[in-house]
């Protein structure tokens, strides 16, 4: 009986050294955009209005992080309806067969102070391709209202748009797709 109680107390003294923490996306402070060379000269730039974020972590320097996405493609806006339009069709995103995009990151690698990189799968028009990219926790604090811990981050990258079927090589746009989103995680 006494090992029974000793094993026990072991397994919640270390449950209590590795409890995960959630984190989620503040979406009214949370941005997930992208940009792409157009006609060679300009970028042009849009976003995801529609997207769930999470990080969890053991670990209070987030080195053990899974980040998950899921985005909306329907949510796509690039400040031009018919362009968006266009985009959400067949030859693009095909958001009748695709409504999702995803990301799950299998690796978190610190790369200095407060600097990672990150690789995730990425799923976009139904193929999963991994993909790296980098992530900066620009700050953490104790939310003044709500009194819990709140984190910010800012994360960017490349994809090529054509490894994923999205669009066809060539033409007027950019196959290297940038990848830029920054926002606040509440500690929940």
């Amino acid at each position: 009986m006494k090992k029974f109680a000793f094993l026990l107390l072991s397994v919640l003294i270390l449950s209590a050294f590795t409890t995960q923490m959630i984190w989620k996306a503040d979406k009214t402070h949370t941005e997930l955009n992208f940009s792409i060379v157009h006609m060679g000269i300009s970028e042009v730039s849009g976003c995801f209005k529609d997207f769930e974020a999470n990080i969890e972590t053991s670990k209070a320097d987030f080195s053990d992080a899974v980040i998950t996405m899921t985005a909306q493609i329907n949510s796509i806006d690039t400040r031009f309806a018919k362009r968006d339009e266009h985009l959400m069709a067949e030859g693009f995103f095909d958001v009748a067969k695709h409504p999702t995009m995803t990301f799950k990151s299998t690796a978190v690698k610190k790369k200095g102070k407060n600097k990672f990189k990150v690789t995730g799968d990425l799923t976009l028009k139904g193929v999963t391709k991994s993909i790296e990219l980098d992530l900066v926790k620009v700050g953490q604090i104790e939310h003044p209202r709500s009194k819990k811990q709140l984190a910010a981050f800012k994360i960017s990258g490349e994809i090529n748009r054509t490894d994923f079927g999205v669009g066809q090589a060539g033409g007027s746009v950019s196959e290297i797709v940038k990848i830029m989103a920054q926002g606040e995680f509440i500690q929940g």
